[in-house]
C-alpha cells in the first residue's frame, strides 16, 4: 500500500517536473505575443476617468478570463478532432485584428467628423459616459478573445503529442499568466500618476527623492499612454501578419530576403487595408440600398 503511494507521488513529481520544462518552452513560444498583448490592452484601458480605471481594468480582466475558459476546451477537442478548424479561426482572426490596426490609422490621416466630439465629452452626461466606457471595455474584451486564441493555439502547439493532462495543464497555465501578468502590468502602468502623487506627498520636504521620482512619473504617464496607442496599434499589425505569414503558404514565402518582423508587419498592413476597404464599401452599398428602400416606402 505505501509503496503504491510513493510510485504515485513520484508519477506526479515526474509530471509536475515535465509539466514546468513544457511551461518554459510554451512560456518563450508565446513571449512575442504576449508583448503585442501588453501594448494593445494597455491603449485600450487607457482614457477612462482616474477613479473608474481600476473598475474598468478589472471588467475587462474578467472578461479575459472568461475568454480563456470559453476557448481552452475548444481549443483542445479542435486540437484533437478538427486541426485545420484551428488554421481557420487564427486566420478569421488576423483579419480582425488587421482590420482594427488598419482603420486605427485611416482614423489618424483622414480627418473624421466624429473626431470633433472628442472635444465634447467633458460635457457627457454620467450616463453618456457610462455607455461609452461599456462600448471600450466590449471591444477591449472582444480584441482580447482574438489575441487569447492566438495565444492558446501557439501554447498548444508547443505540447502537441504529449498526454492530454499535461496539454491541460501547460495550456492552461499559459492562459491563466497571460491574464494575471498583463493585467498586473497595465494596472501598474494606469495608476502610475496617483502613485507618483503619493510620493510626492509623502514628506514636506521640497526636492526630495520622493519628490523627484513622483514628479517623474506623473509626467511620464501621458506620454507612456499616448506612445501606448502607437504600439498598440503596430502590434495589432505585426500578430495579424504573423498570423498570416505563418499560416498561409503563399504569404509565408513572399518577399523572403525581408527581416520577419517587416515581412509580417507589409502584409498586416496590406490586408487590413484590404479588409478596411471592404467593409466601408459595403457599408456605403448598405446605406444607399437603405435610402432606396426609404424612398420607396415615402413614396408609396
Amino acid at each position: 500500500m505505501a509503496s503504491g503511494i510513493f510510485a504515485l507521488l513520484d508519477d506526479i513529481a515526474a509530471l509536475m517536473d515535465d509539466v514546468a520544462v513544457m511551461s518554459k518552452v510554451a512560456a518563450k513560444k508565446t513571449a512575442g505575443i504576449l508583448g503585442d498583448d501588453l501594448a494593445v490592452n494597455a491603449e485600450k484601458a487607457s482614457g477612462f476617468v482616474s477613479d473608474r480605471e481600476i473598475p474598468v481594468l478589472w471588467a475587462i480582466t474578467r472578461g479575459s478570463f472568461l475568454n480563456k475558459l470559453i476557448i481552452l476546451p475548444f481549443a483542445f477537442l479542435l486540437s484533437a478532432f478538427l486541426p485545420a478548424a484551428v488554421t481557420i479561426i487564427l486566420v478569421l482572426g488576423g483579419l480582425y485584428l488587421a482590420y482594427e490596426g488598419a482603420e486605427k490609422i485611416y482614423e489618424y490621416i483622414v480627418p473624421h467628423k466624429h473626431v470633433k466630439m472628442v472635444a465634447l465629452a467633458e460635457n457627457l452626461t454620467k450616463e453618456q459616459m457610462l455607455l461609452k466606457e461599456k462600448e471600450k471595455v466590449k471591444s477591449a474584451v472582444f480584441t482580447d478573445f482574438i489575441l487569447s486564441v492566438e495565444i492558446v493555439i501557439i501554447a498548444l502547439g508547443t505540447v502537441v503529442g504529449t498526454p492530454i493532462v499535461s496539454q491541460v495543464m501547460v495550456v492552461s497555465l499559459i492562459a491563466i499568466i497571460a491574464t494575471v501578468g498583463v493585467y498586473g502590468i497595465v494596472a501598474l502602468i494606469v495608476r502610475m500618476d496617483e502613485l507618483g502623487y503619493k510620493l510626492i506627498a509623502l514628506n514636506k520636504e521640497d526636492n526630495s527623492f520622493s519628490d523627484k521620482v513622483g514628479k517623474i512619473l506623473v509626467a511620464a504617464l501621458p506620454k507612456i499612454i499616448r506612445s501606448m496607442s502607437v504600439i498598440g496599434t503596430v502590434a495589432l499589425i505585426l500578430v495579424s501578419g504573423g498570423i498570416f505569414v505563418h499560416n498561409i503558404d503563399f504569404l509565408h514565402h513572399l518577399l523572403p530576403v525581408l527581416p520577419a518582423f517587416i515581412r509580417e508587419f507589409i502584409v498586416g498592413l496590406a490586408v487590413g487595408f484590404i479588409v478596411l476597404a471592404v467593409i466601408v464599401l459595403a457599408k456605403k452599398i448598405f446605406k444607399k440600398g437603405a435610402k432606396k428602400t426609404t424612398k420607396q416606402i415615402s413614396t408609396n
